[in-house]
């Protein structure tokens, strides 16, 4: 080395309360006494235990946060699926509402097939229903919504409420209590 490179001079070693001293105050203290020390270890301790309190807590939030998102992704996984699923469901009603209405001449056969029908619709709405997928009537009640989208509006039939459905075109359908599709309806106006 050239003697105009200044050379590194190694710092003098400092204990922890010293460097935290300097750190406060800027420069170095003088030696302090045995009450003084301990004075700034109880001070120290109190700090650390507050720390480890407020990391504890983060944590037991961040525990009961991730548990609540895998419940909600465990619960509401399959709701695009689900969606789909009540497509079929619907379908399946609006088959059969467009067969005949029972009639005392009607072929047995008709019978029979809308027997069949009407127990196959019974069966998937209760599986359904078995996976948390809830069918929700709205016709005779306030419209709501949170669970209804209103297609249109006609004039309140005497003795109805306004701001009630009056018609319902599909029932709403809520997967675990949240709403996977809304009923399309028809609300009485004034």
């Amino acid at each position: 080395m050239s003697d105009t490179q200044d050379t590194p001079n190694p710092a003098p070693a400092n204990t922890p309360a010293d460097i935290e001293a300097d750190s406060v105050t800027g420069a170095q203290t003088a030696p302090q006494t045995d009450a003084e020390r301990i004075a700034s270890l109880e001070a120290e301790v109190v700090l650390m235990r507050d720390k480890w309190l407020r990391a504890e807590a983060e944590m037991q939030n961040l525990r009961s946060r991730a548990k609540r998102e895998a419940e909600d992704a465990r619960l509401y996984a399959v709701q695009k699926f689900a969606r789909d699923v009540v497509e079929t469901a619907e379908n399946l009603r609006r088959g059969l509402d467009s067969l005949p209405p029972p009639a005392e001449e009607e072929a047995p056969l008709l019978g029979k097939l809308r027997g069949g029908f009407e127990g196959v619709e019974r069966a998937f709405v209760a599986m359904l229903e078995r996976h948390g997928v809830a069918r929700v009537e709205a016709t005779g009640k306030a419209f709501d919504p949170e669970l209804h989208q209103a297609m249109a509006e006609q004039p309140a039939p005497e003795g109805v409420e306004p701001g009630t459905v009056i018609q319902a075109w599909t029932p709403a359908w809520t997967l675990h209590g949240r709403l996977l599709k809304p009923a399309m309806v028809v609300v009485a106006g004034k």
